[in-house]
């Protein structure tokens, strides 16, 4: 690492007309000679959380023994084989939380809430419901303090498309979020990347400023321009090519926003594409994911969490390898060996989804590591096999080093019906240090994890 005797603060923010510029982790934040746990270098935690409906084709994301994960992956995880030693695969929960309550029916497609806190949510379609403190708002209330935003929620999805139909009883909230920071009070997903964007980058600014600067077609950068240019000559040549890339990589992604407004603005009126919002579906994740890394970059927040698709959605995925299949239609496929192929090339183009996310922690340099190195990814679903509606043998995976506290290349495999969900929760709890009796329906922790 670069010493010097110059120190900028880890906390910088630029700020100009409309606009507030957080900075990517520098050598010049470390102060020379100091040891690093003293430091601005001193790697902190992140954690982000993906949710996905109607389970996984089976026979397509198990391994076939535990222990060490195999030189090929099965064929929904392959996207993820490039990172296969800081990569997870847990096999044989029970989503117990997802199953009716007894003597209720209906529930299998209301309950995405239960995802991150195992909690039953409450049969209710009025407004008082209630789930669970999901996991990511805690961890957040522990790490996000010192940052801008303590967690950021996104989802890919319009809550007002009718992808479901909110039935049996059960409140659309359940299956419009999974991340409450409490068991009353749900936190919304935020569909627009451009939303998303100005939360991160303008601060400080009045909403009238930031739509004045985006009618101009400016970038956030340009009021910034003479502040950036000033801080470079102060720094060293590793953390200029370090401020450029994440400069560039802020200018892309206002490229892709305006792309993305443009081409929405001129959708055909039966098109559900709101505003701003990619018709790509594509695009539109990518999007979210890129900007999310942005943010574990900068350090303006270390929690996130995105809902891949809300239940019962019938959505294609025309860059998937099965581009006319609908999810939910996919999900139901009568044990026909041909349909559950199709059905997987659903999963594992969302897989690669979340791959474009470990890709980016991957190459993004944090401290004397990388941003996957210090960071933890949970992606799963409440359903097995989604052609019965079962709620055992539920797909897991965990990504990432989390600052040595994750070891990876492994597969745990638990007695089938009989480990729930709350216990993998309850345990990742422990690896951000937060230690708990119990969490949702949990009754115990993941032995090995």
């Amino acid at each position: 690492m670069f010493i010097t005797k110059k120190h900028v603060s880890r906390r910088t923010v630029l700020k100009g007309a409309g606009a507030a510029l957080a900075l990517p982790l520098l050598d010049a934040m470390v102060p020379a000679a100091t040891a690093e746990a003293q430091t601005a270098a001193a790697p902190v935690p992140r954690f982000f959380a993906g949710f996905v409906c109607h389970g996984a084709a089976p026979g397509y994301w198990e391994p076939e023994a535990p222990g060490a994960l195999p030189d090929e992956l099965p064929f929904i995880w392959k996207p993820l084989e490039p990172y296969k030693d800081q990569t997870t695969i847990i096999t044989g929960l029970h989503a117990t939380s997802s199953e009716p309550p007894p003597g209720e029916t209906g529930a299998d497609h209301w309950v995405a809430a239960a995802f991150l806190c195992a909690d039953k949510p409450k049969k209710t379609a009025g407004a008082d419901v209630r789930a669970g403190h999901t996991i990511d708002q805690i961890i957040a209330e522990k790490y996000g303090r010192e940052t801008l935003l303590p967690s950021i929620e996104m989802n890919v999805e319009d809550p007002g498309s009718g992808s479901s139909n909110c039935g049996e009883g059960y409140s659309c909230v359940y299956t419009n979020t999974i991340a409450w920071s409490s068991p009353t009070t749900p936190l919304p997903m935020e569909l627009n990347p451009q939303v998303v964007f100005e939360r991160m980058f303008g601060n400080g600014s009045t909403p009238e400023e930031r739509a004045a600067r985006r009618e101009r077609s400016r970038s956030i950068l340009d009021s910034l321009t003479p502040k950036i240019s000033s801080l470079r000559g102060d720094f060293s040549v590793p953390d200029r090519a370090r401020l450029d890339d994440y400069t560039e990589t802020v200018r892309e992604i206002e490229r892709r926003l305006e792309i993305a407004a443009n081409a929405s603005a001129a959708a055909p009126e039966n098109l559900d594409v709101p505003p701003g919002i990619p018709q790509s579906f594509d695009e539109h994740i990518k999007l979210q994911f890129d900007l999310l890394a942005l943010a574990f970059q900068a350090d303006i927040t270390r929690v996130g969490t995105l809902l891949f698709a809300r239940d019962l959605t019938g959505r294609r995925y025309p860059e998937s390898e099965a581009p006319t299949l609908g999810f939910h239609g996919g999900s139901h496929h009568g044990e026909d060996p041909a349909r559950i192929d199709q059905f997987s090339k659903i999963n594992q183009y969302h897989v690669d989804m979340l791959a474009h996310f470990v890709d980016k922690l991957h190459n993004t340099r944090d401290g004397n590591g990388t941003l996957l190195d210090h960071s933890l990814v949970l992606y799963g679903s409440n359903m097995g096999n989604p052609n019965q509606h079962l709620h055992y043998d539920v797909p897991h995976v965990l990504v990432g080093g989390l600052n040595g506290r994750m070891a990876g290349g492994r597969h745990l495999a638990y007695p089938s019906k009989t480990i729930s969900t709350g216990n993998l929760l309850l345990s990742v709890l422990d690896k951000f240090d937060i230690h708990r009796d119990s969490i949702g329906d949990s009754n115990g922790r993941l032995e090995d994890l």
